[in-house]
């Protein structure tokens, strides 16, 4: 069965989304910009999710986590929750 590693950010608008994936990919750290602006607990662990499979996860989450380059940053991905940046980095 396939794993994935991960991180991500929530928020709760697209525009807050592009703002902070536009300052991530200005240099700035993604586990920072997730602490500070995330509003999922996750942000205490700089958005880690750890290991996880796919249906572990909503389905829009695993359509980007189990088919996305490894580090690389994507979104805007809107679940029932927000908007999402995400991270995988790594998969098996």
């Amino acid at each position: 069965m396939s794993q994935a590693a991960a991180r991500h950010l929530l928020v709760d608008t697209e525009e807050q989304c592009l703002a902070l994936k536009a300052e991530i990919e200005g240099g700035k750290d993604f586990a920072e910009v997730a602490q500070a602006h995330s509003n999922c607990p996750s942000k205490a662990q700089g958005g880690d999710l750890g290991t996880f499979g796919p249906g572990q996860m909503v389905p829009e989450f695993d359509k980007v986590v189990f088919s996305a380059p490894l580090n690389e940053v994507q979104g805007p991905v809107q679940t029932q929750f927000g908007y999402h940046l995400l991270e995988v980095t790594a998969r098996s």
